[in-house]
């Protein structure tokens, strides 16, 4: 016989892990589903981003940073230290220490609010019923009124390059060498490749960064893009543009890969490879035959602007829908669809979820790219400002970088705002809430900001829209 809930989420990441506990908070008898291990080969809830994505990237980001300042900047500042060392083991036990601390607090979470876990690999059927295959080979079936599909997503592996967990890896392999590689080779030059690029680079190992795409970082602002791209060189980071892979062999010197940048081939051969070139839906076995779920040609689940799939109260959030493969993108569906399911109402504007790219300077932005406007003939004005002109940032010894400011060239409402520089991972925020609120680059202009803060590139940038920043010629 099935246990009966009102909600069961298949999934425990940042999105469902979020819709099931904020279910329980309305009062809905929540059950929520979830397959990982940890390493100790526990249940580790927390999904992707929390065991091996977004938390313990940005903890090796950070040691790799405290390491790199050391030996690179802090002479600046007249501190000295003699042969500096970094203990790989113990960045890599820190990290797993923190992934832990997160996913038993979950857990913890999960208690608090009454949502029942169980860990097994969940598929829907027919008639809102979920079938759990659990860890010690048994099933048990659960039925809801309402059923979220939290699935997430999966590393794509390339036909030529399978992971073996050792030699060719993808983002979890990447955040796990026992020692810094010598030569590290990066299939993609998206967030993941350039974040874990950047660790590896920072503590000696020369990472160069195979893209196949002619731009950098086309999904951002060229000019956003441009000053990253001069950064990363500065630092040692060889992105080869147009580079497409076709071979990688493991031979016992390393990974042999032969690519082609359109006017020849080229060999390079690495001690590691990350393969980053992109994630894929995790709905593999996720729904049996007659759920009448539809998925589309990538494997997506259809849903509607509230992610319902059009099935009565079955709903889906996350890397599994459309939308961009964001933890935070994630976390808002799932509020807002256990709202709508109490009867709430609940709602996401995928037109201001910010992106972050958390390497050294840092990438942010929110919004259309300048590019984007002028294909879709939005008329617009922009505005920019250089970090080299803010005092704090000077002071930090973190000069690099921009925020530029896009807005619409007859109403002046910010369609964009873009950033590159030290924290702008907390400074998009601006942008956000400025646009959420239907905001204009004169309402930024106006507004005042502390001195001296690095926030006040921002208030620079959206005066500049107008040809009035006072610290640059405009």
């Amino acid at each position: 016989m099935s246990e009966q809930f009102d909600v069961i989420v298949i999934g425990a990441g940042p999105g469902g892990y979020v819709a099931a506990i904020r279910a329980a908070q309305l009062g809905l008898k929540t059950a929520c589903i979830d397959a990982a291990l940890g390493k100790d080969d526990k249940p580790a809830l927390g999904g992707t981003c929390l065991r091996v994505g977004c938390i313990p990237s940005k903890a090796l980001l950070d040691s790799s940073r405290q390491f790199h300042n050391l030996t690179h900047m802090f002479a600046d500042h007249g501190i000295s230290a003699e042969k500096p060392k970094m203990d790989v083991g113990t960045m890599i036990g820190r990290k797993d220490k923190i992934v832990k601390q997160f996913t038993g607090g979950i857990a913890m979470l999960f208690k608090a609010n009454k949502v029942t876990p169980f860990y097994g690999f969940g598929t829907l059927h027919k008639g809102n019923l979920v079938k759990v295959k659990q860890h010690d080979g048994s099933e048990v079936e659960l039925k809801a009124a309402n059923v979220i599909l939290a699935a997430g997503s999966d590393s794509i592996e390339l036909p030529f390059a399978k992971f073996d967990g050792e030699r060719i890896v993808d983002n979890v392999g990447g955040l796990d060498f026992d020692k810094v590689p010598k030569r590290l080779g990066v299939i993609g030059a998206g967030v993941i490749g350039l974040e874990l690029g950047s660790v590896w680079n920072r503590l000696g190992s020369e990472v160069t960064i195979l893209e196949a795409l002619p731009e950098f970082l086309a999904a951002a602002d060229a000019d956003i893009a441009k000053a990253a791209a001069k950064e990363f060189k500065k630092q040692g980071l060889d992105i080869k543009l147009g580079a497409k892979v076709g071979k990688a062999e493991v031979k016992k010197d390393g990974v042999h890969l032969t690519y082609n940048d359109g006017k020849a081939d080229h060999k390079l051969v690495v001690d590691k490879l990350l393969v980053a070139v992109g994630r894929r839906a995790a709905t593999k076995g996720l729904l049996a035959e007659g759920t009448e779920v539809k998925l589309d040609e990538r494997g997506m689940v259809e849903v509607d602007e509230h992610n319902h799939t059009g099935v009565d109260g079955v709903w889906a959030i996350g890397d599994c829908v459309r939308g961009p493969m964001l933890a935070h993108k994630a976390t808002e569906e799932g509020i807002a669809v256990a709202e709508l399911i109490a009867g709430l109402p609940g709602h996401v504007n995928l037109d201001t979820v910010p992106w972050v790219i958390y390497t050294e300077p840092e990438i942010a932005w929110v919004g259309k790219t300048e590019k984007q406007c002028k294909d879709e003939g939005i008329p617009v004005r922009t505005g920019s400002f250089p970090f080299a002109a803010i005092g704090r940032a000077v002071a930090m010894n973190e000069p690099a970088g921009l925020v530029k400011v896009i807005a619409h060239a007859e109403t002046d409402r910010i369609v964009g705002m873009h950033l590159v520089g030290a924290n702008v991972s907390e400074l998009v925020h601006s942008g956000v809430i400025a646009m959420e609120f239907n905001g204009a680059a004169d309402d930024l202009a106006r507004i005042c900001f502390a001195h001296p803060t690095l926030s006040e590139a921002v208030h620079e940038a959206a005066m500049s829209v107008d040809k009035r920043a006072i610290h640059k010629a405009n």
